[in-house]
């Protein structure tokens, strides 16, 4: 049996195959009483150990992942396990860099790279992809890393 987020759950994104993902902002706690199977956190040091698997994506605040090649992996990643586990993509505050990270997991499940901020905005967070690099970089995504 998969194991799912309530779909109504504090920064629960349905994509359209219907996997969902958790974002969120690692400075902000969590109300849920599930803890994730798999956590793709997306910072500039590593987090700390959280008693979940997890993954680390050096990724500087209000920039662009230091690794592209890692990160697409890492997104590739996320997404497949979201089929099954919770998954949940984190950063400091959960807007710039899990929105970026959510968009190109998008992409991966069908959303068009031009049509993916709009679809994480819409359906996550209203402010969420930041900086006009972290736009073009979900735009570009299909062909980024590779």
């Amino acid at each position: 049996m998969a194991r799912a987020w309530d779909p109504s759950g504090a920064g629960v994104l349905r994509l359209p195959s219907g996997r969902l993902i958790r974002g969120r902002g690692l400075r902000r706690p969590t109300l849920d009483v599930a803890p994730p199977d798999f956590g793709l956190y997306l910072l500039g040091r590593p987090p700390v150990p959280m008693g979940w698997e997890q993954r680390w994506i050096r990724w500087p605040d209000f920039w662009l992942p230091t690794d592209k090649r890692a990160a697409r992996n890492a997104f590739g990643e996320a997404w497949r396990r979201a089929g099954w586990e919770r998954v949940e993509i984190a950063c400091g505050g959960g807007r710039g860099r899990t929105g970026t990270a959510l968009a190109c997991i998008a992409v991966l499940d069908g959303v068009s790279a031009d049509e993916a901020v709009d679809f994480v905005r819409e359906h996550y967070d209203a402010r969420a992809v930041e900086t006009p690099w972290q736009r073009r970089y979900v735009a570009r995504f299909p062909s980024e890393g590779r």
